[in-house]
């Protein structure tokens, strides 16, 4: 095995040139995160003994509190296993990413770490069981763009209700305006505000993504009024919709969050993307309104894992006892 030498960057300006070809472990979300309040972006780059880099991963702390009730911890995320020189290195590098990302997160107040949206299900099984993190199955979701238009893969009632929505007035489009991109995220705060896993970045993630030439804000309006918006970033030839709400009673005619989503698709395939995923899309409960809902839009369900660890042992034994396979 090379020698390879392990990094962990914090400040932008400690990046090297790294690839851009994955945007969830990029030098531009890099300096996006910087830039969001109660974030810490963490860059592992491994490099050989000649300075050449043959990896990168980003890894996120959020930090979360709250008053009512009184809390405070951070978050570990990260989103797929990094970006590789090599194809071939993965089996070897990947351990040392994951080793680092676990301690640089120490006395973090890192309650737990996760790692989801990996290349396939099995990816690192053993690296990670190695520190004691746990599977929990997970859905994943997602449309193809290619050979068929989306309207191809709408069923007859679906495309209906977009046109009835559609003549109700109801319009969705691209923003990058402050108001309505922090009225986007007020109504997205309420959204999730009882999905205790779920955790939503400060406005500042959002007017910065709307900025980007990899990301997209949309909002759905009615008479000039935000019901709905989404949250889209462009990774390689595929589409990831990564937030999206919508206001549940804001129309007698049509949920704002099917023109929402359509949107999202729409404008997905006329990018000339491959495929569009629905990130966070749930656990595989027999009842899940939320993947039965995106399912109505022609997508395809797979199964797959999220890891988890949590810092505190008994919690994480507990855990891996209650998700053992």
């Amino acid at each position: 095995m090379k020698d390879y030498h392990v990094d962990i960057m914090k400040r932008g300006e400690q990046l090297p040139e790294l690839s851009e070809r994955n945007f969830f472990h990029s030098p531009e979300l890099f300096h996006i995160l910087e830039k969001v309040t109660g974030c810490s972006p963490y860059m592992v780059v491994v490099s050989d003994g000649g300075g050449m880099v043959h990896a990168h991963l980003l890894a996120i702390l959020w930090r979360r509190g709250s008053l009512l009730p009184p809390y405070l911890f951070s978050q570990g995320r990260v989103y797929g296993e990094g970006v590789y020189r090599d194809e071939a290195e993965k089996k070897d590098i990947f351990p040392m990413m994951l080793d680092a990302v676990i301690k640089a997160f120490h006395n973090k107040l890192c309650l737990f770490v996760e790692f989801s949206d990996l290349s396939f299900k099995m990816f690192g099984y053993k690296a990670f069981r190695q520190h004691a993190f746990f599977p929990v199955t997970w859905m994943h979701i997602h449309n193809s763009l290619h050979s068929l238009s989306p309207e191809e893969r709408l069923s007859e009632q679906t495309l209906r209700t977009i046109g009835k929505g559609y003549n109700a007035g109801i319009i969705t489009r691209e923003t990058d305006n402050d108001d309505e991109i922090k009225a986007f995220h007020s109504m997205l705060k309420n959204y999730y505000r009882f999905k205790p896993h779920r955790y939503i970045p400060s406005v500042e993630f959002f007017l910065e993504l709307s900025k980007s030439n990899n990301g997209c804000v949309y909002v759905t309006l009615k008479h000039e009024r935000v019901i709905g918006g989404s949250a889209v970033v462009y990774s390689g030839n595929n589409a990831y919709l990564w937030f999206v709400a919508s206001r549940k009673k804001s129309h007698p005619v049509v949920h704002p969050e099917v023109l929402t989503v359509w949107h999202a698709i729409r404008a997905s395939y006329d990018s000339g993307k491959d495929h569009i995923y629905f990130m966070n899309v749930g656990l595989p409960f027999r009842t899940n309104h939320y993947r039965d809902f995106i399912l109505k839009f022609g997508g395809k369900p797979v199964s797959a894992y999220r890891w988890f660890h949590f810092t505190i042992g008994w919690i994480n034994r507990l855990l891996s006892w209650v998700y053992r396979e």
